[in-house]
């Protein structure tokens, strides 16, 4: 795409569009170009319409794996073609609601314990202790720890917003501990091998499987379930909603809502209509 890429790149920059979602963009871009061997700027509503069916058709992609591609044309016609007429017409794909897999308390603990690494324990009480996702954890900086006021500071956070987390007690000292046991180079709290940028995504995702399989749990789990656990638990304890909401930098009431639908201390409050029949014992 040469000169058209290197355009919507700047754009996004500009824009205050994460790393992630510049490369993600660029990519679907780039596979769109490449499905049909021309630029962009040559080709209209029927190349987009081929290219989406091949990705429907061909590929077997459903609604959130379409959503990427759909949000980078919609984007590389609007903003940066100005010719938005293009994929005005395409449709959003309705998100499953799928419910976030929570962890258990037991879990969480064997996950601590089966770290592996003070590096990888101290980041995974960072993501449950304090809510983070994985990328907040790995963007933390020495200066971030406010022991003062128990907080840490969490900077460009998703949609490029800064905002505060709770700092428990158990997670500074764990904090403290890794400092005098790791000493990290530079800024980063956990540094990557290069030592001046933080962990990569890519290595964060495979230390933390790692310990998943020595924690023995044998669910499919991401870091980020972490934070959905951080926040169904602080529900299940009393915590009211708009707090959880502000904890989590949620910009909406309605996502945190989300883990109304997983928290089971109501449930268990609940007596069954099958308990009050009155039925022999059929051991």
């Amino acid at each position: 795409m040469g000169e058209l890429r290197d355009r919507m790149e700047m754009n996004l920059k500009l824009a205050g569009r994460s790393p992630r979602t510049i490369n993600t963009y660029l990519r679907c871009a780039r596979a769109f170009a490449a499905f049909h061997m021309r630029s962009p700027a040559e080709m209209g509503e029927v190349e987009v319409r081929a290219f989406l069916a091949h990705l429907t058709d061909e590929r077997g992609l459903g609604p959130e794996g379409l959503r990427s591609y759909i949000a980078a044309l919609k984007y590389l016609y609007g903003e940066i073609l100005g010719r938005a007429e293009v994929t005005a017409w395409i449709p959003w794909p309705k998100k499953p609601k799928r419910l976030p897999t929570i962890l258990t308390q037991h879990e969480i603990a064997r996950l601590i314990l089966f770290a592996g690494s003070p590096r990888t324990r101290t980041m995974i009480m960072a993501g449950y202790g304090a809510g983070l996702r994985a990328s907040e954890v790995r963007h933390l900086r020495v200066q971030d720890i406010d022991s003062a006021r128990g907080v840490l500071w969490v900077r460009n956070g998703k949609g490029a917003k800064d905002r505060i987390a709770p700092l428990p007690h158990r997670l500074l000292q764990q904090l403290r501990d890794y400092w005098r046991q790791v000493r990290p180079p530079g800024p980063w709290l956990f540094p990557g091998s290069s030592g001046d940028k933080p962990l990569s995504a890519g290595a964060t995702n495979y230390h933390f499987r790692r310990a998943v399989a020595r924690a023995g749990i044998e669910r499919r789990i991401v870091f980020h379930n972490l934070r959905h656990s951080f926040a169904t638990h602080l529900m299940e304890a009393g915590t009211d909603l708009p707090s959880i909401q502000v904890l989590l930098g949620h910009a909406r009431l309605k996502t945190s809502m989300a883990y109304l639908r997983v928290r089971t201390d109501h449930l268990k409050a609940i007596t069954s209509p099958l308990e009050r029949l009155d039925l022999p014992d059929l051991a």
